[in-house]
């Protein structure tokens, strides 16, 4: 069975048909947990383990996603061996694939396949990884204010600001120190890659480096030209000749060419609605204008008719920006305003296209692209890297640097899996980037680094000698929330922090460490216990937007910022941070002709981090990068040649699911304490495995330091490594206090200049509530800005874990978050923001008390964090969390015989299973409902139908009690037109979906048989909906009573039918039981055999 989970994230699947041509250049059930250690020492992980997947867990889902939706094609990415790739692509072509892309050095295939071919990929021998295509979400910075503190000594930038200043604190870093004293090591020479929504081409603090010469080199689309929903690429199909064409029901005047091969086309705004651009591209107030496009086959040539009078002959022809530098404009300026009313655009074209996937099989053509950008994040973070500013002292941080673009991003939101791996390779292989800044990613459902887009950033890294930086993600602060793709080994995760001068100048607010981790700046360590992230860097920067755009005033805080600078936060902003601090490293480099590895560069990165005392190494990696002092260890070209390759025992909810079932690349284990998890006070030894793969060829000795380290581990401090041969230490635990411990052990060759490797160890010791009271708390203050957390055990069977926030200041602004067992914060981005006291909103996310209901058993962490728009500096607060659940007899109860309209009474005993609380019994409108027995084969559907009418509260179709407990269904529900309207594709047979307030109309059920080992198998299938035309269920004393372990409660109710069921179906009432916060915690079912009519 393939192994599915259902931590998507921050992450939308691509809705498209999926079949790719173009150029060639809350809560469910637990996953089994791994074996608890019965001694002292943890398991070395399982014997005998099958072979990874190549696909994985997240693009499975994907790929369930697209089977129940009824995609009949997907596309998919695969990392090859290296020089097989005419052997996949015969593989594919064989399954009935179109091929789009193809990169025999990397060794990656993109293709378009049929949905049910695509598991069989997996069978190509020359295939390693193989992933589906999707949209990642585009991260959205919060420029949000804190409330004013207090005077401020900051009025905002301007030309007189200083270089060193906390609005674009490059200072941080130790960017300024260095230029300062290095003048000419500011970037020139070096070109950045920047691989994000494309950069604004007319802002001025992107025109130029230093030395005058041009800032933006290239400027490229990355996406797909034909399914990847980008409008921004047009398909030439519409041939036309002569001096005059009429296209569309509008006559256009074409240019005169002897041998001009013309193809005739329209752009319209209309297609940016869902952008930043609101619709309107050429700033005049409407959104309904749109522009011819010409293009040339035979010298690809491009018009565009901007000025919208259906005459090419005015329009200068325009080539890619390469060539030429050329740049278009939708729109007219009006010199009288504060902002650029016309937009910058460039042209490009591919050539050849199969437009099979568009439905001309066996079809070329041509396509070119309009490209604007799709937001002002690519532009931000172009600035924070390598704006030079004209007349002002504030820079990013490499102003020599040049750029070029790379957009991966579409106009309706997101960017594109495949755009974000063919363009890197684009911008690594083709435009010969120095290095590479990536401010996009997503929390996918196994953050290990065991993807095709990981594996090939590590060989674009290895292959082309060229270093990428990536966000860490903005899922903080839980533990394991560390994004992809940033979780690729050889990939720089950059973690986001912030100075107090910072918080004081950008957000109106004080703050009292020095410096400190962003709340939301996501933890490590990964899923396999690899160490990420990497390094820190400042994550709150006013930097450059595009001109077009009116700049976003920052309220509380007593200065407005002017056109095309805007305040940001993000580990998007803390990324180009460090991608510009080590394009200086590179300057500096290479006007010494002293050649870099990326493999020297990041340890000399991180080796001379500044490491925050009290902050985990989860948040902060190696610490804050300080290029000052990096420089002085590269610039003596100190051996890089040492490789490691670590083993550590790992104990999560989804470690049998790693490349090797348990073991990572670091110690973490987040288990219950039952099912092999660490318990407080309790010392166990975890070995751990080095095997250095690459070096000298005689012995090494090597020191082992640990840092960050509460007391928690011991080792040996030194240990003798040959090249090749595995050498086990072990590691001695002994957490004191629950909670976190996380630190870093430092492996160092002896008289290194430079670090050998390191490996993060990260141990969780987690309040039980298996026990009286079945609660626990958490009390003290949260400074602002700050978190902490509380883990606690969720044991099986619970009902509903209730979380309650209380002994808050007047005013305070405090906030609880929780992250599930997987690592997976429950609340969405969208309403945590909304979660706070004072400032937050209770109807969507109430601040003081919610119960996750069902929760998944296991480890669960609870943050608790200030905002910086509290008023006090330091917040008091007290938070508990409970396991509720109550047993109610009977469970079910059968009625042989009632009557239309007549009431019969029922009784039950409520017995409560975990901690004291009030309870209440509840009743609702009767559900009508069909029960089958059937058996099914792996392979066959089942198909129901339902007619639902009208007045239904609800509508639940489900699946349960499988013959074959291995086995995996998947439930589709289509309405009358067949439009899909539910789902549930999770990893077992036990499925659900609920409709509420169904529109009335005969519903289909489609039962798929996904994965049947034992080949057939009974499985229970029932659809209910309910109505109070049906009936009801009252409960004659619905009032709350105290309930304490243990306890039992009687509870009397009726049932009364208004009408018989139809035929083939029986009715039933639902007695809930509800804690004080509305949580349901227990229920019953009463069925009713018979009605008859008086």
């Amino acid at each position: 069975m393939r192994a599915r989970t259902s931590r998507i994230g921050n992450v939308a699947t691509l809705a498209l048909a999926l079949t790719l041509g173009g150029a060639t250049a809350i809560p469910a059930s637990a996953d089994p947990l791994p074996p608890a250690s019965t001694t002292g020492e943890v398991s070395d992980g399982a014997k005998g383990a099958p072979d990874k997947e190549k696909m994985s867990s997240h693009s499975q889902e994907l790929l369930v996603e697209a089977e129940a939706a009824g995609k009949s094609r997907v596309t998919v990415m695969a990392a090859t061996e290296r020089g097989k790739t005419a052997e996949v692509v015969k593989h594919l072509t064989s399954l009935g694939a179109t091929i789009g892309y193809v990169h025999d050095k990397l060794g990656y295939v993109r293709a378009s396949v049929p949905t049910s071919k695509a598991e069989h990929i997996s069978t190509i021998p020359q295939v390693k990884y193989v992933d589906l295509d999707e949209i990642v979400s585009e991260p959205k910075p919060d420029p949000t204010p804190g409330t004013s503190t207090g005077s401020s000594p900051w009025t905002g930038p301007s030309p007189q600001t200083p270089a060193e200043n906390p609005y674009l604190p490059t200072a941080d870093t130790g960017a300024v120190a260095f230029t300062k004293k290095n003048p000419t090591y500011d970037g020139r020479g070096i070109t950045i890659g920047v691989l994000d929504s494309g950069v604004d081409l007319e802002h001025p603090a992107l025109a130029t480096t230093t030395t005058g010469e041009r800032k933006i080199s290239n400027w490229i689309t990355a996406t797909d030209p034909l399914l990847e929903s980008d409008p921004t690429w047009r398909v030439m199909l519409n041939r036309v000749s002569g001096e005059t064409a009429t296209f569309r029901g509008t006559s256009w005047k074409l240019p005169h060419r002897d041998d001009a091969q013309y193809s005739i086309d329209t752009f319209r705004e209309s297609s940016s609605a869902q952008s930043e651009f609101k619709g309107d591209i050429d700033r005049n107030g409407k959104t309904d204008d749109s522009w011819g496009i010409l293009y040339d086959y035979r010298t690809h040539d491009i018009w565009v008719d901007t000025d919208g009078d259906h005459d090419f002959t005015n329009n200068t022809p325009m080539r890619p920006y390469a060539e030429k530098n050329q740049v278009g404009h939708f729109g007219k300026d009006n010199p009288s305003t504060r902002v650029q009313e016309n937009v910058p655009f460039v042209v490009e074209y591919r050539t050849n296209v199969d437009l099979t996937p568009i439905g001309h099989a066996g079809t070329t053509a041509d396509v070119i692209n309009i490209g604007t950008v799709a937001s002002a994040h690519g532009t931000h973070v172009a600035g924070i890297a390598a704006a030079n500013m004209p007349g002002w002292k504030m820079q990013g941080a490499a102003p020599g640097a040049k750029i070029v673009s790379a957009k991966a991003c579409v106009y309706a939101g997101g960017c594109t899996s495949v755009a974000l791996t063919e363009g890197m390779i684009e911008l690594v292989a083709n435009q010969r980037v120095d290095i590479v800044n990536m401010s996009i990613g997503g929390l996918p459902a196994l953050n290990d680094g065991n993807n095709t887009r990981s594996a090939l950033y590590n060989r674009i890294i290895d292959e082309y000698g060229v270093q990428i930086f990536i966000s860490a993600g903005n899922s903080g602060a839980g533990t394991n929330t560390i994004g992809d793709p940033s979780v690729a080994t050889d990939a720089v995760s950059v973690a986001a922090g912030a100075s107090k001068e910072t918080w004081l100048a950008n957000y109106g607010a004080k703050a009292k460490e020095e410096y400190w981790a962003q709340n939301y700046s996501s933890r490590g360590p990964r899923e396999d216990g690899g160490f990420k992230p990497n390094i820190m860097a400042p994550g709150s920067a006013i930097s450059a937007v595009p001109m077009f755009m009116d700049p976003e005033d920052i309220p509380q805080v007593s200065y407005k910022l002017p056109v095309g600078l805007s305040m940001f936060n993000g580990t998007s902003m803390a990324s180009p941070q460090a991608t510009g601090a080590a394009a200086l490293l590179l300057s500096a480099a290479r006007q010494n002709d002293l050649p870099v590895t990326p493999a020297q560069l990041r340890a000399s990165l991180e080796s001379t981090t500044r490491f925050i005392p009290g902050l985990e190494p989860t948040a902060q990696g190696n610490g804050l990068i300080r290029i000052d002092r990096a420089w002085p260890i590269l610039r003596k070209a100190p051996e890089a040649s040492n490789k490691y390759a670590i083993s550590a025992p790992v104990c999560t909810p989804l470690a049998h699911l790693l490349a090797t079932p348990n073991k990572g690349e670091g110690i973490y284990n987040r288990c219950d304490a039952t099912k092999g998890g660490h318990k407080a006070g309790q010392s166990r030894t975890y070995n751990v495995t080095i095997t250095r793969t690459a070096g000298p060829q005689e012995i090494t000795s090597h020191t082992l330091t640990w840092i960050g380290n509460d007391g928690t581990y011991s080792s040996t401090n030194a240990v003798e490594l040959p090249l090749g041969k595995p050498v086990t230490i072990p590691v001695i635990a002994t957490p004191k206090t629950l909670g976190t411990h996380a630190a870093i052990l430092d492996i160092t060759p002896r008289d290194n200049t430079i670090r050998g490797t390191r490996m993060m160890a990260d141990i969780i010791t987690s309040n039980a509530l298996d026990s009286a009271p079945y609660t626990a708390s958490m009390a003290g203050n949260i400074d602002r800005v700050r978190a902490r957390s509380i883990f606690v055990t969720v044991p099986e069977k619970t009902q509903a874990l209730q979380v309650n926030l209380a002994g808050i200041a007047h005013g305070s602004a405090v906030r609880f978050l929780a992250i599930d067992p997987l690592g997976m914060p429950v609340e969405s981005e969208e309403i945590q923001n909304r979660c706070y006291t004072s400032i937050g909103d209770a109807k969507v996310c109430p601040p003081t008390s919610r119960a996750y209901t069902n929760p998944r058993p296991g480890v669960w962490e609870i943050v608790v964090d200030a905002s910086r728009r509290t008023p006090v500096t330091s917040n008091p607060f007290r938070l508990t969390a409970s396991a509720q659940g109550v047993t109610v007899d009977p469970a079910e109860k059968t009625i042989p015989t009632a009557s239309v309209g007549s009431p019969t009474e029922i009784n039950w005993n409520i017995k409560n299973d975990f901690g004291n609380t009030p309870v209440r019994g509840t009743g609702g409108p009767l559900g009508s409902a069909h029960e089958e027995r059937p058996s099914i084969s792996q392979g066959e559907k089942h198909t129901y139908k339902v007619a639902v009418p009208a007045g239904t509260n609800r509508l639940e179709i489900s699946t349960g009690k499988p013959a074959d407990i291995n086995s995996d269904l998947d439930i589709v529900v289509r309405d009358a037109s067949g439009t899909e309207v539910g789902r549930a594709a999770s990893s077992s047979a036990e499925e659900t979906v609920t409709l509420a307030h169904p529109t009335a109309g005969t519903y289909t059920v489609e039962i798929d048989g996904y994965t049947i080992p034992s080949g057939k198998m009974a499985y229970d299938y029932q659809d209910v909906y309910y109505s109070s035309t049906l009936g009801k269920l009252t409960i004659n004393n619905g009032s709350l009573h105290a309930l304490e372990h243990g306890a039992t409660l009687p509870i009397t109710g009726e049932i009364t039918p208004n009408t018989q069921p139809d035929e083939g179906r029986h009715m039933f009432g639902e007695l809930t039981i509800m804690n004080s916060e509305n949580a349901a915690i227990g229920s019953a079912k009463v069925s009713i055999e018979k009605i008859t009519t008086k």
